[in-house]
């Protein structure tokens, strides 16, 4: 456990005007350094070790879609949460990703201070890399507390960031039949 997070959320505590020595919070100051530590897994993790070798031979070349892949993050501008889903899809080239490696890809990037933009782009260029796809689609929608619980307090705004790369990004025809595909729900 890191003593000097620990000791830091002790001070936000006494910043906020409330008493780290009271009942209630005696153990939060270790409680909250531990859950940003889960909460920013993602530094310590790579692609490949994510991706751990499951990558498959197949005559396959037709779309892969993994849709609805929820996703937590932190906002790197307020260290609010954001909340959402991911919509992932390649076409293969010879070689198929393992399913569970798609969401594990998602996460990794998901558990690190991020703007969603971002984090969209980095998701795509991982998928585009491991798989050498003909081509990347990622969609993200999210809920971002920064906007619902400060600021300007919209509870119903989502927002939604796309990345195209390859055939979804030349081919008009490749990108509507993702875009439809994850929308029919």
């Amino acid at each position: 456990m890191n003593e000097d997070m620990i000791q830091h959320y002790r001070g936000i505590l006494e910043g906020v005007g409330e008493n780290p020595g009271r009942e209630g919070l005696v153990d939060t100051p270790k409680r909250a350094a531990k859950a940003m530590q889960y909460l920013c897994q993602g530094y310590g993790q790579t692609v490949e070790q994510v991706v751990n070798g499951a990558l498959f031979e197949s005559d396959n070349d037709e779309m892969v879609i993994v849709r609805d892949i929820e996703l937590y993050s932190m906002c790197e501008h307020h260290m609010l949460p954001f909340i959402g889903k991911a919509h992932v899809a390649y076409i293969p080239t010879g070689k198929v990703l393992g399913l569970s490696k798609v969401a594990r890809i998602v996460d990794m990037f998901a558990r690190r201070l991020q703007i969603q933009e971002n984090m969209t782009k980095q998701i795509a260029d991982a998928i585009m890399q491991v798989t050498n796809a003909a081509g990347v689609a990622v969609v993200i929608e999210a809920q971002h507390m920064c906007m619902m619980m400060r600021g300007c307090e919209k509870q119903n705004s989502v927002m939604t960031t796309s990345v195209m790369l390859g055939e979804f990004r030349d081919s008009y025809n490749t990108r509507q039949e993702f875009l439809q595909l994850i929308r029919g729900r």
